[in-house]
C-alpha cells in the first residue's frame, strides 16, 4: 500500500465528517469544503493505487 493511499483515505474520511457537520448545522461553506476534501482524498487514493501498481509491474 502506497502512502498516498493512506493519506487519501484520511483526507476522504475527514472531508466526509466535515461535509456532514456542515449539512447538519446548515453551514453551506463547510459542507462544500468537506465535499471538496472528500474528492481530493479519492483522487489521492487513486494516484497512490497507480503508483503501487506501477511499482509492482516494474518489480515483476
Amino acid at each position: 500500500m502506497h502512502k498516498d493511499q493512506i493519506k487519501g483515505a484520511a483526507k476522504d474520511a475527514a472531508g466526509s465528517v466535515k461535509e456532514g457537520v456542515g449539512k447538519a448545522t446548515g453551514n453551506d461553506r463547510m459542507a462544500a469544503e468537506g465535499a471538496s476534501e472528500r474528492v481530493a482524498g479519492k483522487v489521492q487514493k487513486g494516484v497512490g493505487g497507480l503508483k503501487d501498481a506501477a511499482r509492482q509491474a516494474l518489480k515483476n
